[in-house]
């Protein structure tokens, strides 16, 4: 099969085509013809030697892919053989062929392209297991989401906004503030406005209930100031590096939570609980059209540096996707 793997690590040009075998699925597991792949943040991680894949995961980069299944275990996870479907995987999405486990598919939402489908699953897991299950984001409680115009960005304003959630997203220009806006967010520009005095005006005073973060560092102490009482900040990255100080008198004094998680190394299992309440609780706003994955760009799959290259530079507003 065709496939990009990470020749050595360095910047975008270390991805290059090659040909490799048919990966073969275990137990549980089912072999999917993909028909396009997301590019993601993770995947520019381990594309640098910065974020190696889990024991036994392929070692191509790819984290979500849409297609058919064609072989495998499919009953395991409500599936038969060619049904198309989206999912969520470990690592080997950037080839003609992927294994999945049948827990992490997801049958491709009524009304939604392959293309879009691949552009869900690693933005839509991370985004429920974050701010839903971590950060416990109750009826009536705010949102401020930092790179409100990335694919976790555009995905965590859509379904908060689609529950009634009012959300608050920092974007790096007036273009993405309009962007993030028209997606029902209300639009911070980090590079002339202080997001902190920002939420502070837009809340009255009282602070947001949940801060999706991927930034860390010196974001941390100044999420705090954004936090009303009993507020969470949920770490889900860390471009800003990953030492923050922050003032533990008001952590106490407050009752905040500063909390965060990673999904790539977490069991199938618990990938697959998160798998099930999406599909109870997003698939139907997906498919009514409610909600939709935000596409910013396509490629072949064997442009997949000139992908990382547009995710690096921040060009885009949503998600790019290779295509197979």
């Amino acid at each position: 099969m065709r496939a990009v793997e990470i020749s050595q690590p360095g910047g975008p040009e270390v991805l290059v085509p090659v040909e490799c075998p048919i990966p073969e699925a275990g137990p549980g597991e089912v072999l999917i013809k993909v028909s396009a792949a997301g590019i993601n943040r993770p995947d520019v991680f381990q594309r640098k030697g910065n974020y190696a894949p889990p024991p036994g995961a392929s070692q191509l980069p790819g984290l979500e892919v849409a297609g058919e299944i064609v072989a495998g275990d499919a009953a395991a996870g409500g599936f038969r053989i060619g049904d198309k479907v989206c999912a969520l995987v470990a690592g080997g999405g950037y080839a003609e062929y992927c294994v999945a486990p049948a827990l992490q598919c997801l049958p491709i939402p009524k009304g939604l392209s392959d293309i879009e489908a691949a552009g869900l699953p690693e933005t839509y897991f991370t985004v429920w297991s974050n701010v839903f299950d971590r950060g416990a984001l109750a009826e009536g409680e705010t949102l401020l989401v930092h790179g409100g115009a990335s694919g976790i960005g555009t995905t965590a304003i859509q379904i908060a906004r689609a529950m009634g959630h009012t959300v608050f997203a920092t974007v790096g220009s007036d273009e993405r503030v309009a962007a993030v806006e028209r997606l029902g967010a209300r639009g911070i520009n980090y590079k002339t406005q202080d997001f902190t005095k920002e939420i502070k005006a837009m809340t009255d005073g009282r602070g947001v209930d949940v801060v999706l973060d991927m930034v860390a560092g010196d974001y941390i102490d100044r999420d705090l100031s954004c936090l009303a009482d009993d507020g969470r900040i949920v770490i889900i990255a860390l471009l800003g590096g990953s030492r923050a100080t922050i003032n533990c008198n008001e952590v106490m004094r407050r009752r905040l939570t500063v909390t965060g998680s990673t999904l790539r190394p977490r069991p199938v299992s618990f990938k697959g609980e998160i798998a099930r309440a999406l599909r109870e609780h997003v698939w139907p706003l997906l498919e009514s059209g409610r909600i939709k994955p935000i596409i910013h760009a396509t490629m072949p799959l064997e442009e997949a540096a000139r992908g990382h290259a547009m995710m690096e530079a921040g060009e885009q507003v949503g998600k790019i996707i290779l295509t197979v």
